[in-house]
């Protein structure tokens, strides 16, 4: 009888085994739904065979197996094996949470309700009228005047009657409507400009290779046509008819990029595969993909493993972003896991970046990487923009801005050209403050102040999501003069108001960007010159166009320069250089000034030199004396519970089952910069080796100890090359 083998969403790090009659090893790689303990789930067959190590009497029979989509291919399956045994995540988890929702519930997929294209009328469809339906068919009519509205989907077919899908194919075998691919939609064709000499350079290089494995560090300063490079490369693999998946740090950079390639290849089948689709369009985009349809697969890092059979080419953009690196569950990297499946597949990946990680730039000064560096701007007279500090100790800031800021600000709207005030940090105010007592409001969750959002009245923690009202009193000694302290987002707005009444002013952060279609809304507005001067956190800092913004000024930047986290300098230097290139990037000069009591220090100074490789030298010969990446690789075991006793016991218990290796080094536990979050208390163990093979080595002995180990009150998780501690 055959067996097959199933990985199931479960965390334990085995495979399970059931009798299937109909099974053969065309079946590697389905869906199969399987008893599981008293309840049904659903998980992807591994392997078929004969044999098993369960007794057969103890062998439960699958309920069956789901063969109306092709099975996951053995490279993707392969991927999945590679990811579970690096990050030591169970390879059930691993799998089932790559998949799209609806692949994951224990139905088969109704491939009619879900891959259909949306239907739209036909020429001759538009003269149909009402009155050429009989009035009993009110259905019908009510379809037809949904038509004469817009394109519909099956599902907003559906909403209108449950019946009106019988409808369907009457009415497309009398011409009345088509099926209409929804990617096909018209837009206008847009020409390609003329390369720069930098530009060809580096098409000529990377497309010389395009058929064997070869990391590309494209390292090119903002405005400098990273993207034009993009689309000639993929047009190049499209001509071998070749897949291309583009990787993209957030959400908020899809509606740019993707208008981008639909403009360029109107009639390529794009698949957009982000949080922001829902369950069918994600399956639909998803099949598109496995099928070969979609010949270009634009999303964020859970795209890393869409089933590709036709891959050419692989790129990722703003490598540098810490956004592909998963923070909870399976904490995979979604860059490295794209360079993996490039070598996997023997073809290129493109890592672009104005500022690459110094793990990338370690990698492409030792050789290990081709280093391709675009220097100036593509566009005719776009020159970078001047840099200028404005020494906070000399020039008082009054409600966060200084006098020369807003005599800048106050000349771009002379000029009539945009600019942007740049924060990170959303909300009115950081801090509510009892001047009396010296009470602040702090969150019960978190180890962390709860921010003022004076608009809502409510005061809100931006870790958990936490809310209280707003206090009257100080709870502590009942004064009633308490008053937010510090700026956010919130803050700054309200005072450019008071000062620019005239000026139109947008703020843009995850509060005024919750509604579904705000970013399309707010970057029209940008781009038709109906906002003046925007204010923004990090949202605003990447990727972004803006044509006619001539000014950035850069508030609370300091902070950072003298942060714990080793990585903090590298993560502002990016962030400050990043949301600099904003300015000038078309015949405007750009200018950027910069808020700090620390004007001399050398971040500073390389960025008003726009020189990253002066700072990545500097960083890395610091991290060399401190024995930091990239010259050693880490894992942290992480653990939390209700106490952090708890939590440490634990810890120590698990270091304790840690083999002695001389080439591995073992720290001792401690607890997390910010021990409680979410109202649990956290620690970690850091361990590191200057050899990723015998870090990965000791990993896979000790996890194996671990899962011994009697952890009912703590969770813990092994977190392989960690971002944050």
């Amino acid at each position: 009888m055959p067996i097959i083998r199933v990985a199931l969403n479960v965390p334990v790090d085995t495979l399970f085994d059931y009798q299937a009659d109909d099974a053969s090893d065309r079946d590697i790689g389905l869906r199969a739904c399987v008893p599981f303990g008293n309840k049904r789930a659903t998980g992807i067959i591994i392997a078929v065979g004969t044999e098993t190590a369960v007794p057969i009497e103890k062998l439960k029979s699958a309920h069956g197996i789901f063969r109306e989509i092709a099975p996951l291919a053995p490279v993707l399956l392969a991927l999945f094996q590679f990811c579970s045994q690096y990050y030591h995540h169970p390879l059930g988890m691993v799998v089932m949470n790559s998949l799209p929702a609806l692949l994951r519930n224990n139905k088969s997929i109704k491939l009619n309700h879900t891959v259909q294209h949306p239907y739209s009328l036909t020429e001759l469809g538009r003269q149909i009228t009402a009155e050429h339906i009989p009035s009993r068919h009110r259905i019908a009519r009510r379809l037809l005047v949904a038509f004469q509205a817009s394109v519909l989907t099956f599902h907003q077919i559906k909403q209108i009657s449950p019946r009106a899908p019988k409808l369907l194919p009457e009415w497309l075998q009398s011409g009345w409507i088509v099926e209409r691919p929804l990617e096909l939609t018209t837009v206008t064709k847009t020409h390609k400009p003329l390369l720069t000499v930098e530009q060809a350079g580096a098409v000529a290089a990377i497309a010389a290779g395009l058929g064997r494995f070869d990391v590309w560090l494209l390292h090119g300063v903002t405005g400098s046509g990273k993207t034009e490079i993009y689309l000639r490369l993929i047009e190049l693999a499209l001509a071998q008819s070749k897949q291309t998946l583009v990787l993209i740090p957030e959400i908020n950079l899809t509606p740019q990029l993707e208008t981008v390639f639909r403009a360029r290849f109107p009639d390529i089948l794009l698949a957009n595969l982000h949080s922001g689709r829902n369950d069918t369009e994600r399956l639909t985009g998803w099949l598109k993909a496995q099928r070969g349809e979609a010949k270009i697969i634009l999303g964020t890092r859970l795209a890393v493993f869409t089933p590709l059979p036709d891959l050419g080419l692989v790129i990722v953009d703003e490598e540098h972003d810490g956004s592909f690196k998963q923070q909870d569950g399976l904490r995979y990297s979604a860059r490295d896991l794209a360079i993996f499946r490039a070598r996997q597949m023997a073809i290129p990946v493109v890592l672009g970046s104005a500022t690459p990680s110094l793990e990338s730039y370690f990698n492409a000064i030792n050789g290990r990487y081709q280093h391709i560096r675009l220097a100036s701007r593509a566009m005719q007279n776009a020159a970078l923009p001047t840099v200028h500090c404005i020494d906070t100790r000399i020039h008082k800031s009054r409600d966060g801005l200084t006098e020369p800021l807003m005599k800048a600000l106050d000349q771009c709207l002379e000029n009539k050209q945009q600019s942007l005030v740049f924060i990170n940090r959303r909300g009115y105010a950081p801090v509510l403050l009892c001047k009396s007592c010296g009470w602040t409001a702090i969150c019960q969750r978190c180890s962390s102040r709860l921010v003022v959002h004076l608009r809502d009245q409510k005061l809100s923690c931006h870790h958990c999501g936490h809310q209280e009202r707003f206090p009257r009193a100080c709870p502590q000694c009942g004064n009633q003069d308490i008053e937010p302290f510090g700026h956010g987002t919130q803050r700054v707005e309200d005072t450019l108001v008071k000062h620019f009444p005239s000026a139109r002013i947008l703020r843009i952060d995850r509060d005024s960007t919750r509604r579904k279609n705000a970013w399309h809304d707010i970057l029209h507005a940008i781009h038709t010159q109906q906002v003046d001067i925007l204010v923004g956190t990090q949202l605003l800092a990447k990727g972004h166009d803006f044509p006619n913004l001539s000014l950035v000024g850069i508030l609370n930047a300091d902070s950072s320069l003298y942060s714990t986290d080793f990585r903090a300098s590298e993560r502002l230097f990016a962030q400050l250089m990043q949301v600099a290139g904003r300015a000038g990037r078309a015949n405007i000069p750009g200018h950027v000034m910069i808020q700090t009591e620390f004007p001399d220090h050398s971040l500073y100074q390389a960025l008003q030199r726009h020189d990253y490789d002066a700072l990545a030298q500097t960083l890395l010969a610091e991290r060399k004396t401190a024995g930091f990446p990239p010259y050693v690789y880490q894992a942290l075991l992480r653990a939390e519970a209700h106490d952090i006793r708890a939590v440490l016991d634990f810890l120590d218990q698990a270091k304790q089952l840690a083999q002695s290796l001389e080439t591995v080094e073992l720290f001792d536990p401690v607890p997390a910069h910010m021990v409680r979050l979410k109202g649990l208390e956290r620690g970690h163990v850091l361990v590191q080796s200057a050899s990723r093979k015998h870090l990965q080595a000791f990993l896979t002995g000790w996890h194996a100890k671990l899962m011994t180990l009697p952890g009912q009150k703590v969770r813990w998780v092994l977190d392989v090359d960690p971002l944050e501690f």
